[in-house]
């Protein structure tokens, strides 16, 4: 079983406690003949003997009194009154000091122990003593040393095999229980009352549960299966090999159920199987029965209080604690700490924390832990802050805990100050810690030192792989995830649904199809798919822009959740399929399952994309009647809705209901009133919120783009000083891009190009685009072509921005210059997404594209349209401008053309269908056209009635004729044929690379 010889041994002996004031340093060793040395401390105790006194009256002196002082306690004590008479009754006297050193855990004192007895010649060899040292080193966790007493007796009772044993089940060695087992077998050794229990702990950490079986037939063959602490760990161990059934039949059949370590062994058996309501239903059976609760009970009870569910339970506990003295223990305490830790209930385990007297590193640890799990990662740094003033020193949980909060507070410097301590401390080649510092850095944003974490781990596991994977992918960098992840497949690592997630992550951000087919194939092979991995992979397709694929993943899905549909409803509207995600969206509250705030943004957002006020309406009425809190994203989506659907003054109300604005609601406030034309309004807002917010790059956005539409030039130059100086906030292109366009719609086209030339960072095409397009107002040819070859040579794959230079061309008469842009285009195979616009008839949204001849009622909206253009040439002095339409038709054509656009079409419907006074709200997914807008204005004045109209700065436009037309005007996001042109000559909020991240934190701009 062991080997029977052994190499010399060097010890240091260092212990404070002295048999007598000479010092000691010495380095001793020893082989097999002399286990250890002796001091030269107890060499001198021999040399010079204390006086001598009667013999009778010393034997019980002293033997009483150092029975006292071991049961006391007092180590030092016991130390000194040993050498006063260690030649007297050996056995009682060591074997009183041994058993003291065991329960204190002290090796060094007990190695000085073992060096006196084999250095006293009066000692004989005892298999009492050896017993005792056995153990003793068992408890002290040096089981090599009990292995070498062991193994060099001569004699072994029983005693000696069960204190072996001991030595390695409490040492967490169950193999090594196995093979001493085999061996008393084989020897023929009985096993009696006191061996089973050891032997059954190393069953259930082996989780043999045919080893338990066995070792409980034994039992039961032996006579001991009625013992009490045979049973009890009889319980144990089937409790540890999943088998509770066993043990609450084992627990069931107990004659007298009046032993409270039976009671604790069978509720924590439930406890640590995860069965809370038996295991405290079994407490309470044993508060009926009148047994009186000790540490163990109240521990094993408090720790089935494992959530929010059972918080009143535990206070009940708490209360048993409080009223019993008795249980007032430290582990008790600790156990208290993680129950209200775990109940979510962090100021009841602070208080409980504060009122324990000793704190050890257990209750340290659980509340810093339970500041994680509860999202306060603030206040676990400042806990940590006590914990280092308390002197306690971090260990891997620490380490691990405090990380975390890093890592969610981005707190990148102190993140790093704990690394280079775990450095130190050798903590960073843990496989826990090293996967948390890869965490930690990847929601830092820092790669490179992440990779370094990464390489540092010497034997990685599944997290470690997953978690490097998600860093890379989180931080945009989907090629690196993308290899790690073929490196995990060459290697043979077993992958899991979540780094599948992760590398479908990478996908997104690289908007690679064909690789998202590839992951996506993998998964059915592979048999991983699930309703969380489906809907991610719904996700993916929508983003990378293959909603058929999309459509079809989703339509697979059997069972279908709130996720699954609220994924295919974000797919369609980052398609710019704003109708099919609401007709989505009301299949789904035809179902049984109810849509959640996410669900519902997705929805209002579709709304406000078409400007359906109605569809909005009802949104809101669910979202009153479901009684969801009208806070964050919830809030600002309404906001966001009812302003692009004209309705001010409702967005102002719910803005006004909510008691807690936060910074993006205060931010879609301020563009609701900008895209409105009430600049002013918006900067008094604007300034509101810095009283209480801290704006960010989303917030000066939009209260640039308020002066831009409101033509407040001063303001606008003071606020984007305010950003980058007293801020220190660096303007993103989309901030110069609106100034720009601010300088531009003032005729100050030469400060703006100084402007545009004096930047820091290069100008990217937005700003050459809100350039031109003010060239293109104020007739500056000069300008108009350096930001046109700008323009294309930024971004020669946008058909957006040649069809804006062409119509720049076409307006100055130079028709071969436009012909050759439209040549240009052509020949790179690009197209201009058709002009399309939307309303809202009834429970429909009615889709109309320019010279559209699909709709069932064509030849009505035709009539009606023909009947407006009539009146208005003959009693508005409406004139067509043809210049607005291609040069390289004819007239005839270009006015038949100028007439059917989509807007016209909406509108000739909208006055159609609905009743006189009905507003009319209409979307269109490009820029209207110069003769449209003119349209609508004459529209306007033909119908001298109450009107409610913005001007041309404007998206809005009310006009009062037999009904309110409202023509709401949508920016193309993704410059599709529109370059990010935008309504009515106003820049929108482009949703680019750089405010992306923002948008998915509830910013909506569309």
């Amino acid at each position: 079983m062991r080997l029977q010889s052994y190499p010399k041994l060097g010890i240091v002996f260092s212990c404070t406690l002295t048999l007598m004031p000479t010092p000691l340093a010495h380095l001793h060793t020893y082989n097999c003949s002399s286990i250890l040395a002796h001091p030269p401390m107890l060499i001198q105790t021999q040399i010079k003997p204390p006086p001598k006194t009667p013999t009778s009256s010393r034997k019980s002196i002293q033997t009483n009194t150092l029975k006292d002082i071991c049961f006391r306690g007092n180590l030092k004590e016991a130390f000194q009154s040993l050498t006063l008479a260690f030649n007297d009754h050996p056995d009682e006297i060591y074997g009183a000091v041994l058993d003291l050193c065991a329960r204190k855990k002290a090796l060094s004192q007990g190695l000085q122990i073992h060096a006196h007895m084999i250095k006293s010649c009066s000692v004989p060899e005892s298999v009492f003593l050896g017993t005792k040292l056995v153990f003793m080193y068992g408890k002290c966790g040096s089981v090599e040393n009990a292995e070498k007493v062991f193994d060099k007796m001569g004699q072994r009772s029983i005693f000696t095999w069960n204190a072996m044993i001991g030595a390695y089940v409490s040492n967490g060695k169950p193999f090594e229980v196995l093979e001493t087992y085999k061996e008393m077998r084989l020897l023929g050794v009985s096993l009696d009352a006191y061996s089973f229990p050891s032997l059954l702990k190393a069953s259930g950490l082996l989780k043999n549960l045919f080893l338990g079986a066995e070792i409980h037939g034994l039992a039961i063959k032996s006579g001991y299966d009625s013992v009490v602490c045979v049973v009890n760990s009889l319980v144990a161990m089937y409790a540890k090999c999943d088998d509770l059934c066993g043990a609450r039949r084992l627990f069931g059949r107990m004659v007298q159920k009046d032993d409270v370590v039976s009671w604790n062994s069978i509720i924590s058996a439930y406890s640590s199987s995860g069965k809370s309501r038996e295991a405290l239903e079994l407490f309470r059976e044993m508060q009926n029965a009148g047994l009186d609760s000790n540490t163990y009970t109240i521990v094993a009870s408090l720790q089935a209080c494992d959530d929010y569910s059972f918080r009143k339970l535990g206070k009940e506990i708490h209360a048993v604690v409080l009223k019993s003295a008795q249980l007032l223990h430290s582990h008790v305490a600790g156990a208290l700490v993680a129950m209200y830790v775990r109940c979510c209930k962090m100021s009841e385990a602070l208080r409980t924390f504060n009122e324990l007297d000793e704190k050890d590193k257990v209750a340290w640890n659980s509340m810093l832990t339970g500041f994680i799990q509860n999202g306060m990662y603030s206040e676990a740094l400042h806990f940590f802050n006590d914990f280092r003033n308390a002197g306690e020193k971090p260990d891997q949980v620490t380490v691990i805990s405090i990380l975390l909060a890093c890592g969610r507070l981005g707190y990148l410097l102190n993140g790093m100050e704990l690394h280079a301590y775990a450095i130190k401390n050798g903590f960073d080649l843990d496989l826990q810690v090293g996967n948390t510092l890869i965490d930690m850095y990847a929601k830092c944003c820092c790669v490179n030192y992440m990779g370094y974490a990464f390489n540092r781990i010497p034997d990685k596991d599944l997290i470690s792989w997953t978690t490097v994977i998600a860093g890379y992918a989180q931080n945009n960098y989907g090629l690196k995830a993308l290899e790690l992840f073929r490196e995990v497949q060459l290697i043979g690592i077993d992958v899991d649904p979540m780094m599948i997630g992760s590398v479908l992550l990478a996908c997104s951000e690289l908007a690679c199809v064909s690789q998202v087919k590839g992951i996506h194939g993998y998964i059915i092979r592979r048999g991983l798919s699930d309703i969380v991995l489906q809907n991610m992979v719904i996700d993916v397709y929508g983003e990378c822009g293959n909603i058929d694929y999309a459509v079809r993943t989703f339509e697979l899905i059997k069972f279908k959740d709130v996720v699954s549909w609220t994924s295919m409803i974000s797919a369609y509207l980052h398609n710019e399929l704003a109708n099919e995600a609401l007709q989505l969206f009301h299949i789904l509250m035809k179902t049984n399952i109810y849509p959640d705030s996410i669900a519902l943004k997705s929805a209002l957002s579709a709304a406000s994309s078409l400007s359906a006020l109605k569809y909005g309406k009802e949104i809101h009425n669910f979202i009153i009647r479901q009684d969801f809190i009208f806070e964050g994203s919830i809030a600002s989506s309404l906001v966001d809705m009812y302003s692009r659907c004209g309705m001010v003054e409702s967005a102002h109300k719910i803005f006004k209901s909510v008691e807690s604005k936060d910074l993006v609601l205060w931010t879609s406030m301020i563009n609701a009133y900008g895209m409105h034309g009430y600049g002013k309004v918006a900067i008094d807002l604007f300034n509101k919120m810095k009283e209480k917010l801290t704006p960010d790059h989303i917030a000066f956005l939009s209260v640039l783009y308020a002066c831009s539409h409101s033509g407040l030039i001063d303001e606008g130059r003071q606020l984007f000083k305010i950003m980058k100086y007293e801020y220190q906030l660096e303007p993103w292109p989309e901030h110069y891009a609106c100034l720009v366009d601010l300088l531009g719609r003032a005729n100050c086209l030469e400060e703006a190009y100084e402007f545009v030339k004096s930047m820091q960072m290069a100008p990217t095409a937005e700003i050459w685009c809100a350039l031109l397009r003010a060239c293109q107002v104020h007739s500056n040819q000069e300008l108009g072509e350096i930001a046109a070859q700008k323009l294309l040579e930024l971004n020669p794959g946008n058909p957006g921005h040649y069809v804006l230079i062409s119509n720049v061309f076409a307006a100055e008469g130079r028709c071969k210059d436009a012909e050759k842009i439209r040549t240009r285009m052509k020949e790179r195979g690009l197209k201009k997404s058709p002009g399309c616009s939307w309303i809202e008839v009834g429970n429909r949204i009615h889709t109309f594209v320019a010279r559209d001849k699909s709709h069932p009622e064509c030849r009505q909206i035709t009539k009606k349209l023909d009947q407006i253009t009539q009146k208005l040439e003959n009693e508005g002095g409406y004139v067509p401008q043809t210049k607005f339409v291609l040069p390289n038709v004819e007239e005839n054509e270009k006015l038949k053309m100028l007439y059917e656009h989509s807007e016209r079409l909406a509108i000739a419907y909208g006055l159609l269908k609905n009743a006189k006074g009905t507003p009319i709200r209409i979307t269109k997914n490009l820029r209207v056209c110069g003769d449209c807008h003119t349209f609508c204005i004459q529209l306007r004045k033909l119908r001298q009635q109450p009107l409610q109209h913005y001007t041309k700065n404007n998206i809005y436009i009310y006009i009062y004729l037999y009904v309110c037309v409202s023509v709401s005007l949508i920016s193309n996001i993704n410059d599709k044929g529109g370059a990010q042109v935008k309504a009515l000559n106003t820049p929108s909020l482009p949703l680019t690379k750089k405010s992306k991240k923002q948008s998915m934190d509830g910013y909506h701009y569309r």
